[in-house]
């Protein structure tokens, strides 16, 4: 395992880190590529032109064409007409919160282990549609309303390759005594930041539910000893919190949201996927004839410690690394995040606001102000506070990676921005994220490892 620090070396983290190390060590996976035609369950469907299986459950592989922000995009995606959860039970130990997370190996993950949320689990899954055991602790998400719900939200996952998916991203807070089952962990919140500075070890659902708690809630600070020094060790980060004129940013920002809603002419359509002029079909994988940040291939998966042992799926693979970034400043004695409204093909409403700069595999930057900075300060490794390679969730990516930074700049080095880039208070993204599909995936993920 790498970390991007070294002081990391506290009695409980070193017992976490061996406890991942020997779970990797001691679980049987077996993940094998192979054709679609070797599938008992997918299936190329003639008359649909879509990837599915008999149930139609879980997901499908369609293609689809569309018009995004003037550039026109063909590719293949996944359909999942479905809500799965994605939750996080937490609980105080001797005043201190603890979050219950789960050491779970997914078909796509790059490293096996990740440290994941309490559920994750599709509705296909907690319905037992593929014939397995419900997933454990089900029942408190089930029946939430029994217990302290610090958030609650359907948030988007990645637009660039679902169509309009959406995931209940859940906190509760529990005062009964929990059954910590095999695989589960009790870990704070501080512990699992640090764990995010070690190379793919915490997975993209853990990251996009802690992006969740509502940091501007006293009550949030009240129940989470994190928080008892902010103000003195991060004081900028703390007015950033707090930052009284918050409503005036989110009304800017979806004053401009809500011009591209209205006044964008946006067209995009499901299609088969042998009418993806640009994309190559075969019993192998589905491929682009040029470069993409992505190919689908079908593979047979065999992990233990699953609700179901043994399956086949396709899974889409990433090509190479992508780069997602996160630019901060002073003004006022207040940190502030420079977010971009960012339309994608996926999107549950056209757009989400986004990080700074979110390239995939292949994507040349603009020559803007902004991205031309960005590019700059990367190249001089100049002003980074984060910089660590994260997993995309491994349930229907392969070996999928990116690079997300966090870096400092001065207000004075982007004299005027451009007309999609807005510079916010912390106050002003935590509020937005309270509400469904404003953020997205990528901006939420960069927001989960600020340090407090």
């Amino acid at each position: 395992m790498e970390a991007s620090e070294t002081n990391l070396e506290g009695v409980p983290m070193q017992k976490i880190l061996k406890w991942i190390e020997d779970l990797n060590q001691n679980t049987q996976v077996n993940i094998q590529q192979n054709k679609l035609s070797d599938s008992n369950f997918w299936f190329y469907d003639e008359a649909s032109g879509y990837i599915t299986n008999p149930n139609n459950a879980f997901f499908s592989i369609v293609g689809m064409k569309g018009n995004v922000n003037d550039k026109c995009i063909e590719q293949p995606v996944l359909i999942q007409d479905e809500i799965g959860y994605l939750g996080i039970l937490c609980k105080e130990f001797d005043g201190v919160t603890h979050y219950l997370m789960q050491a779970k190996i997914e078909p796509g993950n790059i490293n096996c282990v990740q440290v994941s949320p309490t559920i994750q689990a599709t509705k296909s899954n907690f319905t037992q549609k593929h014939g397995g055991a419900k997933p454990k602790y089900l029942e408190y998400f089930i029946n939430a309303s029994k217990h302290q719900i610090i958030c609650d939200q359907l948030q988007s996952e990645q637009s660039s390759r679902f169509y309009k998916k959406r995931n209940r991203n859940m906190i509760i807070k529990v005062e009964e005594d929990v059954i910590v089952e095999d695989r589960f962990k009790w870990m704070t919140l501080t512990e699992i930041k640090q764990l995010m500075r070690y190379k793919n070890l915490v997975n993209m659902d853990t990251r996009t539910v802690l992006s969740c708690l509502p940091l501007m809630d006293p009550n949030i600070q009240k129940f989470d000893n994190t928080f008892n020094d902010l103000e003195s060790k991060y004081k900028e980060f703390y007015n950033s919190i707090h930052y009284p004129n918050y409503v005036e940013e989110i009304t800017t920002i979806y004053h401009a949201i809500n011009n591209y809603k209205m006044f964008n002419e946006s067209n995009i359509q499901l299609v088969r996927l042998d009418e993806l002029d640009n994309w190559m079909i075969s019993d192998e994988e589905i491929k682009c004839k040029h470069e993409y940040p992505y190919k689908v291939i079908f593979c047979d998966l065999e992990i233990e410690g699953r609700e179901v042992k043994k399956w086949t799926q396709p899974l889409f693979k990433a090509n190479g690394l992508a780069t997602f970034g996160l630019m901060v400043t002073l003004i006022d004695g207040v940190l502030k995040f420079l977010v971009k409204l960012t339309p994608e093909i996926g999107c549950f409403d056209s757009l989400e606001i986004g990080p700074t700069v979110l390239k995939e595999y292949g994507e040349a930057f603009n020559e803007d102000i902004v991205e031309s900075l960005f590019k700059s300060k990367l190249d001089d490794k100049s002003g980074i506070r984060f910089d660590t390679i994260l997993s995309e969730e491994g349930g229907r990516f392969y070996h999928e990676e990116n690079r997300n930074i966090i870096m400092y700049t001065d207000s004075s080095e982007i004299e005027e921005l451009p007309h999609d880039y807005f510079w916010v208070s912390y106050a002003a993204l935590n509020h937005l994220n309270l509400v469904n599909n404003c953020l997205n995936i990528q901006l939420r993920n960069l927001l989960s490892v600020l340090e407090v």
